[in-house]
């Protein structure tokens, strides 16, 4: 009887050229990002400012708009602390990046840009997110369902360039479809993938969630050099924690984290994930969020009185 044909998995490519850059960061042989980051407590949203220091080119990951609920208000406090950031510091904007459509905060990168310039950017299945959600709002034939409120829609594996730093776009789905993870020198920004190790990994049960793929897209950033910084893109306190915490380490999750850490297989983890999903309530800005953030930000246009408005689709999620 003849041997079975196996056949071996298919390299990585993109994650080999992260791992690479990664352990060349950490050498010395490239530039080390710097890192700044700003805790959102109301929404327990963590963005960053990563610069190359040699240019100081920037970019800013996952911004936040604030937004009063009860008022239907918007403001820019929030945002107005990284523009003083960026100008204190003498930094200029390259990028504005986006991991996914967030569900529990709006973006404030539109209004960011004008601020401080820069390219909006975030993966291209936002636009499936678009055709999902467009279709839950019931958006009009004038709500573009192709990407193009956004100046970059990366591909996995894509490179670019934040001054002289080299950065990687991962794409890691589950939470969503759209899910990226950005690879900058030896930093990774992981978005909606995995918590802090004591909390463990974000929810799956989201139209277009997967638990299954954000198992294997964990599994991925799990194979990343041990001593790699993760920056989360939330945070709420673990049972026990008293302060809120955003920068891991592979190694940290890896062996630790209480949903995922090795030894725990896909059936296991997709069994816990939807278990534990069932008793979530659905996060309390997801309405206006998603709606806001598939269009990269921007506000419905005005209607005739002059007034933006959002809607509210009743027993859809």
């Amino acid at each position: 009887m003849d041997a079975p044909d196996l056949k071996a998995a298919p390299a990585d490519e993109a994650l080999g050229v992260a791992a690479t850059m990664i352990a060349d960061t950490q050498a010395g042989a490239l530039p080390l990002p710097v890192v700044a980051s700003f805790f959102d407590e109301p929404t327990s949203t963590a963005s960053y400012v990563v610069h190359d220091p040699v240019t100081r080119k920037c970019a800013i990951i996952d911004s936040v708009l604030d937004y009063d609920a009860a008022a239907g208000r918007l403001s820019h406090t929030s945002a107005d602390v990284i523009v003083a950031y960026v100008e204190q510091h003498g930094l200029s904007a390259e990028w504005l990046l986006e991991t996914h459509a967030h569900a529990d905060h709006l973006s404030a990168a539109p209004y960011l840009q004008d601020r401080l310039g820069g390219k909006l950017a975030i993966g291209r299945e936002i636009i499936t997110v678009q055709k999902v959600f467009g279709t839950i709002f019931n958006e009009g034939a004038d709500f573009a369902r192709d990407g193009s409120q956004f100046d970059q829609l990366f591909d996995d594996g894509d490179t670019f360039q934040i001054g002289s730093l080299t950065a990687t776009a991962l794409h890691v789905p589950g939470h969503t479809p759209a899910d990226l993870a950005y690879v900058i020198g030896d930093a990774v920004f992981t978005g909606d993938t995995l918590f802090m190790p004591d909390y463990g990994t974000a929810r799956a049960d989201f139209p277009g969630g997967d638990a299954s793929q954000l198992y294997r897209s964990i599994r991925r950033l799990m194979a990343l050099p041990d001593t790699t910084r993760l920056f989360l893109c939330h945070d709420y306190k673990a049972p026990g924690r008293d302060t809120f915490a955003w920068e891991t380490t592979v190694d940290a999750e890896r062996t630790g984290n209480v949903h995922v850490h090795e030894g725990v297989s896909e059936d296991a983890f997709v069994k816990m994930r939807t278990e534990r999903d069932a008793t979530l309530d659905m996060p309390k800005l997801i309405l206006p969020s998603v709606q806001v953030n598939i269009r990269g930000g921007y506000l419905p246009e005005p209607e005739s009185n002059g007034t933006r408005y959002l809607k509210v689709p009743l027993d859809v999620l």
